[in-house]
């Protein structure tokens, strides 16, 4: 317990620190640039304030999975302000002689804050957006359920379903349908006695029994009559 309070003290003096630091450097950059008086106090307070909604935002959107892209890019900028000023002001650059493109710079600040600022502010939030996800997808399902809704399900005025709005039902075909024995089909007797003739004929020259599918083909009958025609040998 004491390891993480004076764990979390630190973390908390450091911030202090460093931020007193940076809000310096950002107030002396400002006024040497000729922002006097107070705006020279309000330039830091915009920098910081703008660093840390753009990082406050930005999270809640790689938490909630959606494109945190605009936030990320004002985090950039902040953080480019922010170390420009402590940059600036270690000695390398002549407070009392700033350049004129610094000058325009931090005078056109506010706007480019302004307008982050704006653009943070009116960015959905992420219960937002998942409850006009939410509501989408519902109204959706209702729309769905209510044109899938079947006819039987409306009863007319003396409260039965009207027969005219059933739908017919058809029989189901079978997917798969058995197919006709042809064992049982039932050739005519004239049929039979010339399958029969042949059949001695065959074996007379041959000496072996005849082929049921040789005599079928003799008559002239189709391939899937050749078992009928065994049958009846």
């Amino acid at each position: 317990m004491r390891a993480s309070l004076a764990r979390v003290d630190a973390v908390i003096i450091q911030a202090v620190i460093a931020g007193a630091l940076s809000f310096s450097h950002l107030h002396d950059l400002a006024e040497a640039a000729g922002q006097g008086g107070w705006k020279a106090w309000a330039y830091p307070v915009s920098v910081d304030l703008l660093l840390v909604a753009a990082w406050r935002r930005m999270r809640e959107q790689q938490r909630s999975g959606l494109p945190s892209g605009g936030s990320r890019l004002w985090f950039l900028v902040a953080l480019a302000a922010s170390l420009g000023a402590n940059v600036a002001t270690a000695g390398l650059l002549d407070l009392a002689h700033v350049p004129a493109l610094l000058r325009v710079v931090v005078a056109g600040w506010p706007a480019v804050a302004f307008f982050g600022g704006t653009l943070l502010a009116h960015t959905p939030r992420t219960s937002e957006s998942v409850d006009r996800g939410a509501s989408a997808v519902s109204e959706a399902g209702d729309s769905v359920a209510s044109a899938l809704t079947p006819a039987l399900s409306e009863p007319t005025a003396s409260g039965t379903a009207d027969p005219e709005h059933i739908p017919a039902l058809e029989p189901a075909a079978d997917p798969d349908p058995a197919p006709v024995p042809t064992s049982n089909i039932h050739l005519p007797p004239a049929l039979v006695d010339r399958a029969q003739a042949l059949a001695r004929e065959l074996h007379s020259s041959t000496g072996d029994p005849a082929d049921p599918d040789t005599i079928r083909a003799r008559l002239g009958l189709p391939a899937s009559m050749t078992p009928a025609v065994a049958a009846h040998l």
